[in-house]
């Protein structure tokens, strides 16, 4: 069953990028509010930060975990563009029994950090996009985990 998405929970993999409770200050005239520096993005240092759009649909459920993947070289923070509910998956290890389910409101992101095993972006609704900060350079940067059939874990539905 999918854990609430806290700082607290979470600072093992990456930090969470959530609004509701950071300092902010206005700008442009008092017509904007900004709430600054909320993750440090780490392209690793080779890499170029970047910004792309990923559009995800939902897994069938119950969603069986069966792979997890990692960005060995840079940090990889997703920030959902709809508010809609998600699902973040992340394991110290790639293991089935060591993964985490998140269940993050649809304004709160989260930035995992290099090196971090994560499931693939989960969404629960039609279709949901998400601006993502990642890396792009030189070398490999994505190692993937394949579980052997019925080992993967298993969400329940949301």
């Amino acid at each position: 069953m999918p854990e609430p998405l806290t700082r607290e929970a979470f600072a093992p993999f990456g930090e969470v990028v959530d609004a509701r409770h950071e300092a902010s200050h206005l700008i442009n005239e008092g017509r904007t509010r900004r709430f600054h520096a909320l993750a440090e993005a780490d392209p690793g240092p080779e890499g170029t930060p970047i910004l792309s759009i990923f559009r995800g649909t939902p897994w069938p459920s119950p969603i069986t975990i069966r792979m997890l993947e990692r960005h060995p070289l840079g940090s990889q923070a997703f920030v959902p563009m709809q508010q809609h509910a998600w699902l973040v998956v992340v394991a110290s290890e790639a293991r089935p029994g060591d993964c985490r389910c998140f269940l993050a409101r649809g304004d709160q992101g989260v930035q995992i950090a290099r090196g971090v095993w994560h499931h693939p972006l989960l969404v629960l609704q039609p279709m949901q996009d998400f601006l993502v900060v990642d890396r792009s350079g030189p070398g490999v940067n994505l190692e993937e985990v394949f579980f052997p059939e019925g080992e993967g874990a298993v969400i329940a539905p949301v």
